[in-house]
């Protein structure tokens, strides 16, 4: 019953952080798509393993959550950056997908990596590191297939025309 609660005033002050850090409201709403598509992941993983939805998965999924949207902000940031620059949008959009795989895939890997013997482990214990474990993993893969297919190409319809420079006096 708490989690009804707290997940989404998390997924607020999450998108209120975004929304600071991008300047828009756009690309913050770009960022949380990818969350429900983690979420997915994670809720396919569960009965893979064997496993239910349980306290310790629920935390998984925050965790989950943060790292899907670190990537999603690495790509979009990467976007945005070549946009200043002055690339031309569907140019960002390529360049900064590309330029972005290999740190999106290693964060992916090596957080998937890392909690492999939690997901793996049946000694005392791992009834609740267990699922934590395997939500993650779960929702890393689908996150990370978003996050490199689906972002750059939704980029073109949360990208905000180009501000007219400020008149100087």
């Amino acid at each position: 019953m708490v989690a009804l609660l707290i997940v989404p005033i998390t997924l607020v002050a999450i998108y209120f952080l975004l929304f600071v850090a991008f300047d828009s409201a756009q690309l913050a709403s770009l960022i949380l798509l990818v969350v429900p598509f983690a979420a997915v992941g994670g809720v396919l993983a569960l009965p893979l393993a064997g496993l239910d939805l349980s306290v310790s998965a629920l935390v998984g999924f925050m965790a989950l959550f943060g790292i899907a949207m670190l990537n999603g902000v690495i790509l979009v940031g990467r976007v945005r950056e070549l946009r200043a620059g002055g690339a031309a949008l569907d140019q960002a959009i390529r360049a900064g997908a590309l330029s972005r795989v290999r740190p999106v895939v290693m964060t992916a890997t090596m957080a998937a990596l890392g909690l492999l013997p939690m997901a793996v482990s049946r000694e005392v214990g791992a009834e609740t590191s267990r699922p934590f474990a395997v939500v993650i993993i779960g929702g890393l893969f689908t996150a990370t297939l978003v996050t490199l297919l689906i972002v750059p190409l939704a980029y073109r319809w949360f990208d905000e025309p180009a501000r007219p420079p400020a008149n100087e006096a």
